[in-house]
C-alpha cells in the first residue's frame, strides 16, 4: 500500500513539472506571437521572451491562487480581459528588453486571447 502511494506521489510530481514546463513553453510561444502582431509591443531578444514568459506564468499562477480569476481574456470575461492587459503591462517593470504601452497592452490582451485559444497552455496545476 505504501509502495502504491509512493508511485502515485512521484507520478503527480512528474506530472506537475511537466505541466509547468508545458505552461512555460506555451506562454513563450503565445507571447512571441502576440508581440509580433501587436504594434507598440516589443521584446528585444530570446532571453527577454523567456523571462517574460516566466513572469507572466508566475503572475497568472499567483492571481489564480489568491483571487480565483484567470488572467486571460476568455478566463472571466471582461474582468479577465482587463486583468490580462494589466499583467501584460506590468511585466515590463520586471523584464529588461520588454516594452509595451497601455494601448498595446489592451490590443495585446485581445491578440493574446485569440492566440491562446488556438495554443492552450492552461493545464491545471
Amino acid at each position: 500500500m505504501d509502495n502504491e502511494r509512493s508511485n502515485v506521489q512521484s507520478s503527480n510530481g512528474t506530472s506537475t513539472i511537466g505541466q509547468i514546463v508545458w505552461r512555460f513553453v506555451a506562454a513563450a510561444v503565445v507571447l512571441a506571437i502576440t508581440a509580433f502582431f501587436t504594434p507598440g509591443f516589443t521584446i528585444n531578444n530570446i532571453w527577454s521572451l523567456a523571462l517574460a514568459a516566466v513572469v507572466l506564468t508566475v503572475m497568472d499562477y499567483l492571481i489564480v491562487k489568491f483571487t480565483g480569476l484567470h488572467a486571460s481574456p476568455f478566463g472571466k470575461g471582461f474582468v479577465g480581459f482587463i486583468l490580462s492587459a494589466v499583467v501584460l503591462y506590468v511585466t515590463q517593470y520586471f523584464v529588461a528588453g520588454y516594452t509595451i504601452s497601455w494601448i498595446a497592452a489592451i490590443i495585446g490582451a485581445l491578440v493574446y486571447g485569440v492566440v491562446d485559444y488556438f495554443i492552450p497552455g492552461d493545464n491545471k496545476l
